[in-house]
Formats: structure tokens, sequence, C-alpha cells
């Protein structure tokens, strides 16, 4: 259900996937997705799964369908994001049964939603100030291709 209000998802809702992801990190939010605290209205997502190598899709697979029998939660929420075009994806074959077609917003509109959520309330984050932009975002990225060089 798409509301302007929701909020954006937490640290521990989304995995955002690459080839290095590990099964443990793939476990754990299956594990919180489908626990009994999971309905506290939290969405869980795993983002780009289709970049899961192939021993650790099978994990997903194992422990979703494993854990999916043994929970108690009825209305788990929890979202696989692929992407459409990745046609040879284990994740993709082994949930194609729930996969479901999302409705396209256009740029304005995401752009309109992300803006309303990211914003610094006025005075509170310095370190937004360093970035400088028309607005100011509480969210950044840095990237560094070494560990802790990305200050």
């Amino acid at each position: 259900r798409h509301t302007k209000t929701a909020p954006l998802p937490t640290y521990d809702e989304v995995l955002v996937c690459t080839p290095d992801t590990g099964e443990e990190e793939v476990e754990l939010i299956v594990r919180r997705a489908l626990s009994s605290d999971s309905q506290n209205q939290k969405i869980y997502c795993l983002l780009g799964a289709e970049k899961l190598v192939y021993k650790v899709s099978k994990q997903l697979e194992s422990h979703f369908f494993r854990l999916l029998q043994s929970s108690t939660v009825p209305d788990y929420r929890f979202i696989i994001f692929c992407n459409a075009k990745a046609h040879n994806s284990y994740v993709i074959t082994a949930f194609d049964t729930y996969k479901v077609t999302i409705p396209c917003y256009s740029t304005t509109e995401i752009q309109a939603y992300l803006s309303t959520h990211l914003k610094v309330p006025c005075g509170t984050a310095p370190v937004a100030q360093a970035f400088e932009e028309p607005y100011q975002q509480n969210v950044k990225f840095v990237f560094s291709n070494q560990a802790g060089m990305g200050r």
C-alpha cells in the first residue's frame, strides 16, 4: 500500500545484496522477517537479490521455507527485490510463485517522497552541512576501495 507518509525502512530492515553477501546475513534478515517480533510493522527487504551467489541463494531459499513452516507469524512482511532482466538468477527461479510486479512511479514522485523523508531538521545535523546541495539530506553514501578509508 502506497502512502506518502510511510517511513523509510531502518537499517535493520534492509540487506543490500552483492556477490560478497554471506549466508549469515541472509539468514539473519529472514529470521527477523519471520520471527514473532516481526509483527511490529517493519518490512524486511533484500535489495538486488539476483546478485547473490548460487550457494547463498540456495541457503536463502532453504532458510525461508524452513522458517516459514515453523513460523507463527501469519502476515509477515518480507520483500525480495530483483532485477527483472536477471533471468539466470536462482533467487528469481526459487521465488517465482511469489512474484509480483510493482507499480512504476515517476522520477518526480520518487524524488518528492524521498525529499520529504530525507530532510535534515534545521540546525540539527552539522555533518550534513559538508555537502553543498540545494537541500540538506540526512543520508549520504561514501564509498572506498579500502576499509576505513571512506572518511
